[in-house]
């Protein structure tokens, strides 16, 4: 399998830049000041068909494309590694082995879209990462590979790393930028969209750690290339996919994408743990509904994910086995993201709370046959939240109820969780 993100990386250990630029690291910046304009970059990027790998999975190359050329002032890139999407880790993974990679991909996508200025916002618990990161700027500094006058050309540009105050939100890039500017870490209202005004009010393009780590190789080696790294023709390029849950080997593997769900359980992830049978798994982060063993031939990859009603997402796929309640699996997840709701819509404020609530309820043993068509409306009612977060939090209770609503309905009639017997509070406290 072609490796193009951990190539030259191993675990418990980040690559220097002497060997980043041995085993050809920068090469694609040179390459991109000396033999190509800033619209070649923007097009080689397009016709890669480079997916955003932070979750929604937007083209790259389209999403700078709303960038435009005639307004005044500056323009800046974010690089988003606010990563919380819980069993989502990939970020993290790439930062500690290879922060290089990450500032060749910035310093290709600054020269593509006239930016001179840009940001990494950080997650604040990603201690090692923000220290490889400024390690590694300082080093490209040194080297020539950032500043003024970058190789000779007249592009310059400056990194910054700033590690974020935390809470989820930041993810979501409006309220990232908010945050960044120093203020609450609510999300705005689009449009305008931060193409067209984001950070202090200038045109701002607002991408994830693993989709900017890509552009290097796909300068270097051409997007036909790089988008052949799939294992189907409808696919373009690897994935870094989070594994976790019960299976032999959990770890973050650089995997084509395309391949099975099957194929990866089986494959790299060494199948199931001794005594333990697949039951579901989230396949792309904690906001995307389950999947079944009836999905373990689904591709994975973007539109096949979607098509078989869920979504790639981050790629942090959890697996779980007969063993698991997956009501008290969706439970966990709420309580999570009812914590992290910034508070600013009433949808989000106060349905995930009630969702939450109504869970508790049932797997406490102490639901009734009504609250199944409660949360069955609060899937559709969260849809018309201000920002994603709250429709994503309802991705793994929609998937509970299309995939394991008789596991709803014993807790409800046996008044208790039938996996673990835990009884209606009332029972246990009279």
């Amino acid at each position: 399998m072609e490796q193009i993100l951990f190539k030259h990386t191993r675990h418990g250990r980040c690559l220097p830049f002497d060997e980043y630029r041995s085993t050809g690291g920068f090469e694609a910046l040179a390459k991109a000041l000396s033999e190509m304009a800033p619209a070649d970059v923007q097009q080689q990027v397009i016709d890669s068909g480079l997916r955003g790998r932070g979750g929604a999975g937007f083209p790259t190359g389209r999403k700078w494309s709303f960038v435009p050329r005639n307004l005044a002032g500056p323009r800046y890139l974010i690089c988003n590694s606010d990563e919380m999407e819980p069993g989502t880790y990939k970020d993290r993974m790439l930062l500690e082995r290879n922060p290089h990679l990450l500032i060749e991909g910035m310093a290709l996508a600054c020269y593509a879209l006239g930016v001179q200025h840009a940001f990494i916002f950080v997650r604040h618990g990603y201690e090692q990462a923000a220290e490889n990161l400024r390690h590694a700027i300082a080093a490209a500094h040194r080297s020539g590979f950032l500043g003024s006058n970058i190789l000779g050309s007249t592009f310059s540009l400056e990194l910054d790393v700033h590690q974020s105050a935390g809470r989820y939100i930041c993810g979501e890039e409006t309220a990232l930028i908010n945050a960044l500017e120093g203020i609450r870490a609510n999300p705005r209202a689009k449009p305008p969209f931060p193409a067209i005004k984001g950070l202090w009010g200038q045109p701002t393009v607002v991408n994830n750690v693993e989709t900017l780590a890509n552009i290097p190789a796909i300068i270097t080696n051409g997007p036909l290339w790089w988008k052949n790294t799939a294992a189907i023709p409808e696919a373009a390029g690897t994935k870094l996919f989070c594994i976790s849950g019960h299976v032999v080997n959990t770890d973050c593997f650089e995997l084509p994408l395309g391949m099975t769900l099957g194929e990866i359980i089986d494959g790299p992830c060494g199948g199931m743990r001794p005594g333990s049978r697949f039951k579901a798994c989230i396949p792309g982060g904690a906001s995307t509904p389950f999947f079944t063993n009836a999905h373990r031939d689904v591709p994975m990859d973007f539109d096949p994910v979607a098509k078989a009603g869920s979504r790639l997402g981050t790629g942090g796929i959890i697996v779980f086995d007969q063993t698991t309640c997956m009501v008290a699996v969706t439970l966990n997840l709420i309580r999570f993201f009812a914590r992290e709701s910034c508070g600013w819509c009433t949808p989000c404020r106060e349905g995930l709370p009630f969702v939450r609530h109504t869970l508790e309820r049932i797997e406490s043993g102490r639901g009734e046959a009504q609250d199944i068509d409660i949360l069955r409306e609060h899937v559709q009612m969260l849809n018309y939240a201000f920002c994603a977060l709250a429709p994503g939090a309802m991705g793994p209770v929609e998937g509970l109820l299309n995939h394991f609503e008789d596991e709803l309905l014993e807790h409800i009639a046996e008044r208790r969780c039938p996996l673990t017997g835990d009884r209606a509070v009332a029972d246990r406290t009279g």
